[in-house]
């Protein structure tokens, strides 16, 4: 499960040439859900960086609090919640890296899993637009997990898909067949990730000063 993102400042525009932003991009050491976040999507053959609610609320949800986060991979077309956004409105987030926690005797040990280059990460987003008046209106996501690899199985049992940015505009065209879109949701290579163990400080939302993705330890990556 994914739930607190790291988000520094990002070249997005090395990563994905030609993308346009709306928005500038959201950053913060120490994001969770029910906040706001940037994400890409494709938008008349053209990607654009914009501002979403993270917790996917179609327009039937009646109960903010029951909007999602994130969907299972395995379960995005047997959904209701994530069947039409898995066939037309796919988005990718950006991020530094993720926050997990590995279960101690005492406590939970906070680990921040990142590129071992420290490059930025495309995590598989889903997103869907709701109305707050007839004329008024704000897009929410949510994160597409998938089983972790096993370097990354004694933190968590899930992990968001990663989408490589050469396979970003086929992820985010709405005529991307579903069957093609889900072949790119796969447990991440071994060699892409690393996560090193960070401050308890990160436990806490309300922390959202640099030390909270400041590494504690070396970093575990795959030999």
């Amino acid at each position: 499960m994914a739930g607190r993102l790291y988000i520094p400042p990002l070249n997005l525009e090395h990563l994905l040439p030609g993308l346009q932003q709306q928005t500038p991009l959201l950053t913060a050491a120490n994001m969770a859900p029910r906040r706001f976040v940037s994400q890409i999507r494709q938008e008349d053959g053209v990607l654009c960086l914009s501002q979403a609610f993270w917790g996917l609320t179609p327009a039937w949800l009646n109960v903010l609090e029951h909007a999602p986060h994130c969907a299972r991979a395995e379960s995005l077309e047997s959904r209701p919640m994530f069947r039409e956004a898995f066939a037309s409105c796919r988005s990718l987030i950006p991020v530094g890296g993720v926050y997990l926690w590995q279960v101690q005797p005492r406590f939970k040990q906070p680990y921040l899993v990142t590129r071992t280059d420290r490059g930025p990460l495309l995590l598989a987003g889903l997103w869907c637009r709701y109305h707050t008046t007839p004329t008024q209106f704000t897009d929410s996501t949510a994160l597409v997990t998938v089983p972790t690899n096993s370097l990354m199985a004694p933190l968590s049992d899930r992990f968001p898909a990663i989408i490589e940015a050469a396979d970003a505009e086929h992820w985010l065209d709405p005529d991307t067949p579903p069957e093609d879109a889900r072949a790119l949701l796969r447990p991440a290579a071994l060699e892409l990730l690393g996560a090193f163990p960070v401050s308890r400080r990160v436990n806490d939302p309300a922390n959202q000063d640099a030390a909270c993705a400041h590494p504690t330890g070396p970093m575990r990556r795959w030999k």
